[in-house]
């Protein structure tokens, strides 16, 4: 390492203080990567959270720019040596990742590996992820200095508060969707009970009023005028309850923290590799944001149900004082003309619904084989 001992350790301090402030996993684990990569002076680090089908549910780099790990392609699967630290249990140093036997290759635009360092990191028994560096930074042109016991040490130290961080940002994340859940199903309960009383309520009263407009017509208007009073107050109750079912996370950590976290999840949860990036966009009107996050939600579980892509990539941007959201998949594609005749397709009607409720635009790009981008704007506010 290049640092001295009183610099070093102010280093691994501030890496450790940035990996517990971080809540949400993605972002706990780029911390990892970034902090790994410039603690131990390597030119590439990684990390992989596997999944239970011998891939990996999330694979963070660093070192590497946006458009090589685009021209790298899909995830890699568990093989090689990053099999064996996650099979095995065990840390790999090498000299020559190259010249090992488990050495499988890599696609063509993937950097090349020299010297080598990897460890798992565990949860008690459990191996929830494992950590590698490449190619240490020394003043050989050649390269190859090859990774030291004390990095392998240091290296450790990491993986250790790593597993700690991560376990936390599950953790948090859980929490955060076991609570949305249930507050959902106590306003389900609560909306239901209360809509319920004020139809059945509805109900009677329409009777009342059928059975008296032949032989008692002004206590049937009475009656018909007490039906629309009712009526009003179950479209107010109604309104109440769709205003409160607000995502609460929208009022808490904003539309694009809140868009950033839903999406993480369904990456996880899905084969297809879900994104997100968000450029500059400031706290919009609540009903925007609102509108912003139903279409984001709409559109992604089109893609993800129906289209087969194995890639969908969301944006939001700032334009003028106002947003651009966009869903962007390499599905199967449709006719957009002929959405009106595919019932798979009516999401895009509630979509444009929503926009235009918002003051908004929505437009749809698609074509069969072609994927489909959806693209909604909203005006400043």
């Amino acid at each position: 390492m290049s640092h001295g001992p009183r610099s070093g350790l102010a280093a691994v301090s501030s890496a450790l203080l940035a990996m517990s402030r971080h809540l949400e996993v993605r972002d706990v684990l780029k911390t990892i990567v970034a902090s790994a990569r410039e603690l131990l002076d390597a030119q590439y680090a990684a990390l992989g959270v596997p999944d239970d089908h011998g891939g990996f549910a999330q694979f963070v780099v660093d070192g590497v720019s946006e458009e090589q790990w685009k021209a790298i392609g899909p995830l890699p699967r568990q093989h090689g040596i990053l099999a064996a630290m996650l099979h095995e249990a065990r840390s790999e140093r090498l000299a020559d990742v190259r010249q090992d036997p488990r050495f499988e290759g890599w696609p063509k635009a993937h950097p090349d590996l020299v010297d080598f360092l990897g460890l798992p990191i565990r949860d008690g028994d459990e191996v929830i992820g494992a950590l590698f560096l490449a190619n240490k930074n020394c003043e050989r042109p050649e390269g190859g200095c090859g990774f030291t016991e004390d990095d392998e040490e240091l290296l450790g130290i990491l993986a250790q508060h790593a597993a700690i961080a991560l376990t936390n940002a599950r953790l948090y994340e859980r929490s955060r969707e076991l609570t949305i859940a249930e507050e959902r199903s106590r306003l389900a309960h609560e909306l239901h009970d209360a809509v319920s009383q004020k139809l059945f309520s509805l109900r009677l009263t329409a009777q009342a009023a059928a059975r008296l407009v032949d032989r008692d017509p002004s206590r049937a208007k009475g009656e018909l005028q007490q039906v629309a009073a009712l009526a009003a107050e179950a479209a107010d109750e109604l309104r109440a309850a769709v205003v409160e079912l607000r995502p609460a996370a929208l009022d808490e950590d904003g539309l694009v923290a809140t868009l950033r976290t839903q999406i993480q999840v369904l990456d996880r949860a899905h084969s297809a590799r879900v994104t997100f990036a968000g450029h500059g966009v400031k706290a919009l009107p609540a009903s925007q944001e609102e509108a912003l996050l139903r279409v984001a939600q709409e559109a992604l579980h089109n893609a993800l149900r129906h289209s087969g892509a194995d890639h969908v990539d969301v944006t939001l941007d700032r334009r003028g004082g106002g947003a651009v959201l966009r869903i962007t998949d390499d599905g199967s594609g449709f006719d957009p003309s002929a959405v009106r005749h595919a019932g798979r397709h009516l999401g895009l009607v509630s979509m444009r619904d929503r926009a235009s409720g918002a003051g908004g635009t929505l437009t749809v790009q698609s074509a069969p084989g072609k994927g489909t981008v959806i693209e909604m704007e909203v005006p400043g506010g």
